[in-house]
C-alpha cells in the first residue's frame, strides 16, 4: 500500500487509471453506496398552490420556491439541472413530472414508463429542470447521468450507472455529496465548506473554486484528483492507494491544526492533491 502524508510529489495529472484486474481489495472499506430508488408520489399530480401545470400533456411545470427551501428530484433515468435566477423550479412542458410539497420540502419526480408515450424521454434520458438559487438540492437518480451547472445551493446526488457532472455550483457554507457507483464524479468550480465524492468504478475529479475544511475523494477502481485554489490553507493530508502513485503538493499543516483535512482513498488507481 502507498501512503503519502503532505510529501512533496510530481504531479501526475496525465497518468491513467489503472482499473480492475490488477489486484483484489486490500482491506480498503468503502464508505457504503446510499440504496438509490427514484419515487413515484401517487399525489403529485394534484393541484398545489403556487404550482402550474402543462399545457401539453405535462403535469407539471412551474412551482416558485422560496430561498432556504428544499428540493428532491427523484427519477429512473437522468436528469440536467441548471440554476436560474429567479423563484422557479420549472420542466419543459412536454416533460411528464409530478410536484408534490410539504412546508419547505418539496418533491418533483420524473416518471418513467415506457408504455407512456409522455413518460419515455424519461426512462434513461436527461430532461431539463431550472433551480432557482438558494435552494438545497437533492437529486436521486439510476442507469443514467447527473448533470448539474450553476445551482447555487447545497447539493446531494446520486446515482448508479452513471457520471455525476457538476460546473459551477454550490455554495462555501455547505457540506457537498456526490456519489455513484459505476461512473466518475466529476466537479469544476465547486463551491463548498466539506465534500464527499465516493463511486466504485470510475474516477473523482474535483476542481474547487473555495477551500473546504474537509474533502473526502473514495474510489476502488480509478484514481482521485483534487485541486484546490492557489491560495489553499495548509492541510492535513492523508492520500493512499495500493496500486498506483500518491502525490500531495499541498502545505502541510501542523500538528495541532486539524482545521483543514484531505482524505483520498483508492485500490487500482492513483491518488493526487495540488494548488491551482
Amino acid at each position: 500500500m502507498t501512503s503519502q502524508w503532505n510529501s512533496p510529489g510530481r504531479p501526475n495529472t496525465g497518468r491513467e487509471s489503472r482499473h480492475a484486474g490488477r489486484a483484489a481489495w486490500a482491506g480498503c472499506a468503502l464508505v457504503p453506496l446510499l440504496a438509490l430508488t427514484a419515487c413515484d408520489h401517487g399525489g403529485g399530480d394534484r393541484p398545489l398552490p403556487g404550482a402550474v401545470h402543462g399545457e401539453h400533456g405535462g403535469e407539471f411545470e412551474k412551482a416558485a420556491l422560496s430561498d432556504g427551501s428544499r428540493l428532491l428530484i427523484t427519477t429512473q433515468g437522468g436528469v440536467r439541472v441548471v440554476g436560474t435566477d429567479d423563484d422557479s423550479v420549472t420542466v419543459d412542458d412536454a416533460t411528464l413530472a409530478h410536484w408534490d410539497g410539504d412546508g419547505s420540502t418539496h418533491t418533483l419526480d420524473l416518471p418513467c414508463d415506457e408504455g407512456d408515450e409522455r413518460a419515455r424521454d424519461n426512462c434513461g434520458g436527461m430532461p431539463l429542470v431550472h433551480v432557482p438559487t438558494g435552494v438545497s438540492l437533492t437529486v436521486r437518480a439510476r442507469d443514467a447521468g447527473i448533470d448539474v451547472s450553476g445551482v447555487r445551493g447545497q447539493l446531494s446526488l446520486s446515482t448508479v450507472n452513471g457520471d455525476v457532472t457538476v460546473q459551477d455550483s454550490g455554495t462555501r457554507g455547505a457540506r457537498q455529496h456526490l456519489v455513484t457507483r459505476n461512473g466518475s464524479v466529476r466537479a469544476t468550480g465547486l463551491e463548498a465548506r466539506g465534500v464527499g465524492a465516493e463511486t466504485v468504478n470510475g474516477d473523482v475529479d474535483l476542481l474547487c473554486a473555495t477551500s473546504p475544511d474537509t474533502l473526502d475523494g473514495v474510489t476502488r477502481n480509478g484514481s482521485v484528483r483534487v485541486t484546490l485554489p492557489a491560495d489553499a490553507p495548509p492541510y492535513a493530508a492523508d492520500a493512499r492507494t495500493v496500486n498506483g502513485r500518491s502525490s500531495v503538493d499541498v502545505p502541510a499543516a501542523g500538528p495541532a491544526d486539524h482545521r483543514h483535512r484531505l482524505t483520498l482513498r483508492t485500490v487500482n488507481g492513483d491518488t493526487e492533491a495540488h494548488r491551482g
